[in-house]
């Protein structure tokens, strides 16, 4: 293995999550939550100490109606005021955490959602778990229930940005390291995983191949990317469950694996740089889904460690600055996202739509992803983005400094 792929500021720690569960006694909540939060911090100290840079630190709960008080809006906002005053106690000083309050499964628990969303924003990340029934069908009711609540999200918080904290699940376990889309489950007792971002890694892995590579037939070289890609990732797992293993600290949560994903961000390299340096001449392309296909390979080819989550491919669509420019250059549509679904990880992920969708296209969009989830037997997703006033082709002005900003998608 050339040198430069054990560079770690290529492979960034983008999350360590943790996973527990609250009861409605709020009298243990701040315990649970300080356990939680001194845990990552340690963990975070031993891999900076270990040359590793991590971005985030994260809690998930069990389903959110099993703790708050979800009677009314007034008690769950009461409820979530609470906690989100110990996320942010003097306890925890110089520790920020993102909260994810799990899954929501009824229709009285998804219509409290666009409210709490948009007085807590970024401390009430929330999913909608949906699964067929014994014939196979999805629970439209659920999808229709989950549609109303992204419409009204996009109406009531400003740019439509709220929707950034809720998704819908098809086919996905819980212990998903990444927000909005993981929940837990009491009977899994606590647990942590950890997420990378390895666009840079896998961009210089590229370059470097290309650079020294004698040319070849078109076989040869995706044979000699899925290598590379696969080697500079499983170094650096395997290093960092190294650093876990022998670690000193104090593990009161159970290490349940690695999500393996890429993990694309506004800081680093696009997936896009990757699909170029494959020789794929722009995402959207000839050739898009046989690479999409081979980075699926490569995410799931990692050995010696458990995988969970969405170890597959992520194209998050305004969390990505070359995907971004792609729906400026009219590179890609909604139809091929739900293409390369078939052959990536993550489904339809922060993903602009007119503003006046109607709850019916959303829904349909809904249970075309559902149905490939379960059909391909792989994890999908649906996080769209209605923009208040806003039509196809428009671009947007997300504030928010997760968010790029990029060209509104049409739903056909």
């Amino acid at each position: 293995m050339a040198l430069h792929y054990y560079n770690k500021d290529l492979c960034r720690i983008r999350t360590i999550t943790t996973f527990l569960s609250l009861t409605k006694d709020k009298t243990s909540w701040k315990k649970n939550i300080l356990k939680a939060s001194r845990f990552c911090a340690e963990l975070s100290n031993t891999f900076v100490e270990n040359g590793y840079v991590v971005q985030s630190v994260r809690i998930v709960t069990n389903p959110f109606g099993e703790y708050l008080n979800t009677e009314s809006l007034e008690s769950a906002r009461e409820d979530l005021a609470y906690l989100s005053s110990l996320l942010n106690s003097s306890d925890l000083a110089g520790i920020r955490i993102r909260f994810a309050i799990g899954e929501a499964r009824t229709q009285d628990e998804i219509h409290l959602l666009p409210e709490l969303v948009k007085e807590f924003g970024d401390l009430c990340n929330a999913c909608v778990n949906v699964d067929p029934d014994d014939a196979g069908m999805l629970d439209n009711t659920l999808i229709r229930y989950a549609a109303e609540a992204v419409s009204e999200i996009s109406r009531i918080t400003p740019r439509g940005e709220g929707n950034f904290n809720f998704t819908v699940n098809f086919n996905c376990e819980p212990l998903i390291p990444y927000f909005p889309a993981g929940y837990h489950r009491n009977a899994l007792g606590d647990r942590f995983v950890v997420g990378l971002e390895t666009p840079d890694l896998l961009v210089e892995v590229l370059k470097a191949f290309n650079r020294n590579s004698a040319s070849g037939t078109h076989n040869d070289l995706f044979k000699g990317y899925y290598e590379v890609m696969r080697e500079a990732l499983q170094y650096h797992i395997a290093t960092i469950h190294n650093v876990i293993s022998q670690s000193t600290i104090d593990k009161p949560f159970t290490f349940s694996g690695f999500d393996s994903s890429a993990a694309p961000s506004k800081n680093c390299a696009s997936m896009v740089d990757v699909y170029e340096q494959m020789g794929i001449a722009y995402f959207g392309a000839s050739g898009t889904v046989e690479a999409s296909s081979l980075l699926t390979r490569v995410f799931k080819s990692i050995q010696g460690v458990a995988l969970v989550g969405f170890s597959g491919l992520m194209l998050a669509v305004t969390e990505d600055t070359g995907l971004a420019q792609g729906t400026i250059n009219g590179d890609f549509d909604i139809r091929s996202l739900l293409t390369y679904s078939a052959v990536c990880g993550i489904g339809l992920d922060t993903v602009p739509i007119p503003g006046d969708t109607s709850v019916d296209k959303i829904s349909a969009l809904m249970r075309d992803t559902g149905t490939m989830a379960y059909r391909l037997n792989k994890p999908l997703t649906v996080r769209v983005f209605p923009v208040p006033g806003l039509k196809a082709g428009d671009m947007t002005a997300f504030e928010s400094e997760d968010l790029c900003n990029c060209a509104v998608l049409a739903v056909p």
